[in-house]
């Protein structure tokens, strides 16, 4: 395949006879000649790797049986060396008048062949092509060359009657075959298995097909391991099912007057059930809008609701708050468009709202000299358990899970991260503005008196003896 190109303008020296000449019939001659005059093709540029040949006076081309025929195709360097070049003989059978007539093909590089009564091999001391036959019985022939060398290619189509192995030429039949020759960047466009992709290695762009599901192979054919149905099915359920368990900590953010937060695990649950249904590699696939913005709102409402909930657990101020939330919001949304599937994009957020939360505990217990949270019943049966389901799903989405596992993985690290909310999620804040008989309280210089029996709903309208606490 890789003579020199000065060969294809030598003259080939004549076919030495051999073992598997066929048989002459009866008024049959030798051929004249072994060089015939090469048909040229043209070519039609549609894509990146899609080139189409075009016969003159085709598709279809009729053989006489006293000569073959001859065809050059093309192949510019860089531009068609990354696809694939296919071949396609579709024979006329009612063009041979029942006759068994047998079309072969032989496709070389550089260097023609010239098939005469012996088209059986397609070599020739050194030299060796693809070989390609039709016949009434397989009226179809398809060859496919995968990252196909550039120059010149050669394709000599003859027909000869009889049956193999042994061949005679054919007396008057005028064999009709169709011939489809094309260059494209994946076969058949990688199927429904498979993605075909455009890719660059040191200024080398080449297509190749990604096959999903286990299956494999140019064309993503190959079905050895391939995922069965019900598998796909399984996996399919068990990442979209698995993100309910963000229900409970929708309800209970909800009963505690969390209702931004709520808000946040709802969006978390819808986008990323959806996601996974359109990000499946078979053909169980469900995808109501864009993949990429279901995978951009999948990403953004995970870490979303890690943030939420870190900043709703220190207790800031309402406006701080809200600060921080917007604030994180739109970081995020930077941190996502630069890389999707870092792990600083989780990593990140989360140690620095653990700093804020941090800082906001122990400032609190600074000023009341009382360890924050203070009572020991929200240490044990709260935030330990929900920070060790939270440590456990951070170490199986950065440690554990791989390509091969993700179906379970993730759904296990959907159900850790919901049950880590439902634990940190803070109560609900007491808030009572009644004021307690004896208490003390400041205005601004002024001192607050208090009338206990107005308090207690025991003085009328007219009231006029009053009984009035003043602190000082």
């Amino acid at each position: 395949m890789n003579m020199p190109q000065s060969l294809g303008n030598q003259p080939l020296p004549p076919e030495p006879p051999s073992l598997g000449t066929p048989a002459e019939g009866p008024g049959t001659t030798s051929p004249p000649e072994h060089c015939w005059p090469v048909r040229p093709t043209l070519r039609n540029e549609l894509d990146t790797f899609s080139v189409h040949f075009y016969i003159f006076f085709g598709p279809s081309v009729a053989l006489p049986p006293e000569r073959p025929a001859v065809f050059a195709m093309r192949l510019l360097p860089v531009l068609d060396s990354g696809g694939v070049l296919s071949l396609e003989l579709q024979l006329n059978a009612s063009s041979v008048r029942q006759e068994n007539v047998t079309v072969f093909g032989c496709l070389t590089h550089e260097v023609p062949l010239s098939l005469g009564d012996a088209a059986l091999t397609c070599s020739k001391e050194s030299l060796a092509g693809f070989l390609l036959s039709v016949s009434a019985t397989t009226r179809v022939a398809r060859l496919r060359i995968p990252f196909p060398q550039t120059g010149t290619w050669f394709l000599a189509l003859r027909s000869l009657c009889g049956v193999g192995p042994r061949f005679v030429r054919c007396r008057n039949a005028t064999a009709e075959v169709r011939m489809r020759t094309f260059l494209s960047p994946c076969v058949d466009d990688c199927g429904p298995y498979g993605q075909c992709k455009l890719l660059r290695t040191h200024n080398y762009l080449y297509a190749a097909c990604e096959c999903k599901a286990g299956w494999r192979g140019w064309g993503c054919t190959d079905s050895a391991d391939a995922l069965t149905y019900g598998f796909q099915l399984l996996s399919t359920l068990l990442l979209c099912l698995s993100n309910l368990m963000f229900l409970p900590p929708v309800v209970l953010a909800i009963r505690s007057r969390y209702v931004l937060e709520a808000a946040v695990y709802t969006f978390t649950m819808f986008f990323s059930t959806f996601y996974h249904a359109c990000d499946q590699p078979g053909i169980v696939v469900f995808c109501i809008m864009d993949y990429d913005v279901l995978q951009f709102c999948d990403f953004l409402g995970s870490l979303m609701s890690v943030w939420v909930t870190v900043i709703a657990m220190a207790r800031l101020q309402p406006v701080v708050k809200q600060v921080l939330y917007l604030l994180g919001a739109m970081l995020l949304s930077m941190a996502l468009q630069l890389d999707r599937h870092g792990l600083w994009n989780l990593l990140g957020p989360s140690l620095f709202a653990l700093g804020i939360l941090a800082t906001a505990w122990t400032v609190r217990s600074v000023r009341r000299r009382h360890c924050y949270p203070p009572t020991w019943r929200r240490w044990l049966f709260y935030l330990c358990p929900g920070s060790l389901i939270a440590g456990s799903a951070i170490l199986l989405y950065a440690f554990v899970e791989t390509r091969d596992n993700y179906f379970y993985i993730h759904s296990i690290w959907h159900m850790l991260i919901a049950g880590s909310v439902g634990f940190l999620l803070p109560p609900r804040a007491k808030t009572d503005h009644r004021v307690p008989s004896g208490a003390r309280a400041r205005g601004c210089g002024y001192q607050l008196c208090i009338n206990e029996q107005e308090e207690l709903g025991l003085v009328g309208p007219g009231g006029a003896t009053v009984s009035s606490i003043c602190a000082s």
